[in-house]
């Protein structure tokens, strides 16, 4: 007994380290998860705990089983998933037409896109979605003059709020249900945890709306020098296909829909030339537009319409080969290359270097920092040393500009486009592994690893793509907090935490026990970090729930959304790390924020779930 207690005891000093190290920036979380699991092998080998027959309690093999639990594998297949929907931009164009509903009811714009990042946070691993929806909200907060300060904060915690609502929302859902199984539970089921979820979400939701930019500063965007944000305009020439979905287009208010924020200097039909404006006319096939547009706004007439591409990859009407066929826009990347100042291409038109040839990479436009283009067309501008090249090309190209003497590559600006064309593919696949893990058609393991083979099978993502899905942080952080929890089911650590905190409490209802608990949670959770306090918490509650003789699964409910409640501190959840940098956030900010947001749950909680679950 005394032998078991010194066990529990060392593993409780293993938790505590861990916890100083998974939240200090001295280590990095990689290494100190790494660390925790190299320190939970030696001190079993070293020191094995054994019962009273001599039989080992804790082998390496279970220590290491976390690796190969069924909620690790789902959470990173569902990372691959995700990816899947970033990669082909799958969720670009409904969620554009979302934000064009702001025009007349700004609040109303801001809760419906809240709303709509709830929902979709419910079915898909909250990072991707964060990522996906901080330029919409940047351009949102733009478009209602409002400061981005008083919306990425709401915008990370509807994100987190929405993960509380299935058993995908959250990687800590999955991991609860892992534990809960290894403890001799059933798994939770996939909307088990729904009602009392939309309940604290929606309470949350109504928060983080109107309370929340309230609490937050209005900081203006810090204004950043870099090449990377810079407003000029490249110089582009379109050439249009006879089969180019702008073949018939008509102009609405003297701009093409196909074309928005972007100023159309002219068009070359055959030997005319024809000015601005352009009310009374319709694109014709072998038109030649040329027209001024930054990067974004030509990245933005990309997304809304991927067809456009293929006329940048047809070549010109000089003769250029067709480098790169009209057929798939998949693996994509928008570079910019600097004309190097003794380049060869100095003084050259683009069509006397045949650039897209040599290079297989397409110029979509031109820029002059020294001074405006005019000229009648792109192909007939002579390059300058220090003029800005705006290319299309496979990644693999694009590197290969690296080795190119005439022209320097911008690291910074290389970026892959979605790959559109595929959208429909990811999106039933997406669709595939929610309705077959909602309806128990396949355990939700087999139908995300299904998914996330889907993905690389079907051509939405390849397999670099998706390996760089995998978040080696959560991954090991998973690792080393399974391994912990797993120690500490072992040595009755678990039990004894119960059994205190049942003493401390004496004489008080499961409903007090419950809402206590759901505190200590929550303030866990915002030092540590959500799924580390997971796993480590749900073994106390099981044994809690065992003790008051209640059921166990109401404790661990509790555990989901108690260790959910990481809004207070941006290291508590990736997305408040995520926002942290466009939102121009101080840590006081998410404290000023979250803290009352986490108080008003634990309200909210402790007065619904013991109705709902009948513990009064």
């Amino acid at each position: 007994m005394i032998e078991t207690q010194l066990h529990m005891w060392l593993v409780f000093g293993f938790i505590a380290v861990a916890m100083y190290a998974f939240a200090s920036d001295k280590i990095e979380l990689e290494i100190s998860a790494v660390a925790v699991i190299a320190g939970l092998l030696l001190l079993f080998y070293i020191y094995p705990l054994e019962d009273k027959d001599g039989n080992t309690l804790l082998t390496a093999e279970e220590i290491l089983a976390g690796l190969a639990d069924p909620a690790l594998i789902t959470v990173l297949s569902l990372l691959v998933v995700g990816q899947g929907i970033v990669r082909t931009g799958a969720l670009e164009k409904p969620i554009r037409q979302l934000v064009t509903l702001r025009r007349h009811h700004p609040v109303l714009a801001i809760a419906l896109v809240l709303t709509t990042v709830l929902v979709i946070s419910a079915f898909m691993n909250n990072t991707p979605v964060v990522v996906i929806f901080i330029p919409l909200m940047t351009a949102l907060a733009e478009r209602l003059h409002r400061s981005t300060s008083t919306l990425m904060i709401p915008l990370s915690y509807a994100s987190i709020l929405g993960g509380m609502t299935t058993l995908i929302g959250s990687s800590t859902n999955l991991l609860v249900s892992a534990a809960a199984v290894q403890a001799g539970h059933d798994p939770i089921g996939f909307f088990d945890i729904s009602i009392p979820g939309m309940v604290l979400a929606g309470s949350g939701l109504l928060y983080a709306m109107i309370i929340v930019p309230r609490l937050l500063p209005d900081r203006e965007a810090v204004t950043d020098k870099g090449p990377s944000l810079s407003g000029k305009q490249f110089i582009v020439q379109l050439e249009i296909s006879p089969d180019s979905s702008l073949v018939g287009e008509t102009p609405v208010a003297g701009q093409f829909p196909s074309l928005k924020n972007i100023t159309i200097r002219f068009i070359q039909r055959e030997d005319k030339l024809l000015l601005p404006p352009f009310d009374d006319m319709t694109l014709r096939p072998y038109d030649s537009v040329v027209f001024a547009g930054t990067r974004k706004s030509l990245t933005d007439a990309f997304a809304d319409n991927p067809q456009i591409l293929q006329d940048f990859m047809l070549g010109d009407e000089q003769g250029e080969t067709e480098a790169i066929q009209k057929s798939s826009v998949r693996d994509q990347t928008l570079a910019e290359v600097v004309i190097a100042p003794a380049s060869r291409m100095i003084g050259r038109a683009l069509h006397q270097i045949s650039f897209q040839h040599q290079t297989g990479c397409v110029v979509l436009g031109i820029q002059r920092r020294s001074r405006m283009i005019r000229t009648s067309r792109m192909t007939d501008i002579r390059l300058e040393a220090g003029d800005v090249l705006l290319l299309l090309g496979k990644r693999q190209d694009i590197n290969e500009l690296r080795k190119n003497p005439d022209v320097l590559l911008l690291e910074w600006s290389t970026r892959e486009l979605p790959a559109l064309a595929l959208s429909l593919r990811a999106r039933l696949i997406f669709a595939g592994v929610v309705i077959s893990a909602a309806t128990g058609l396949v355990p939700i393991v087999v139908a995300a690893v299904t998914g996330a083979a889907a993905m690389v099978a079907s051509g939405c993502l390849n397999i670099h793509q998706a390996s760089r899905s995998i978040d080696r942080r959560i991954f090991l952080l998973i690792w080393a907090a399974l391994g912990l929890g797993t120690a500490m089911q072992a040595t009755g650590g678990a039990s004894f935490l119960a059994h205190q905190a049942l003493d401390l409490l004496n004489g008080s209802g499961p409903a007090v026990i419950l809402s206590i608990f759901f505190l200590l949670v929550a303030l866990f959770t915002n030092v540590l970090s959500n799924n580390a306090t997971a796993v480590l918490f749900t073994p106390v509650a099981i044994s809690m729930g065992v003790q008051l003789n209640v059921d166990p699964m109401i404790f661990v409910f509790a555990v989901i959304f108690a260790a959910n409640c990481s809004f207070a501190t941006p290291m508590g959840y990736q997305t408040n790390l995520l926002v942290m940098g466009p939102g121009h956030y101080k840590f006081m900010d998410y404290f000023r924020a979250g803290a009352p947001l986490v108080i008003l749950l634990w309200v909210v909680f402790s007065i619904f779930a013991p109705l709902y679950y009948g513990l009064i």
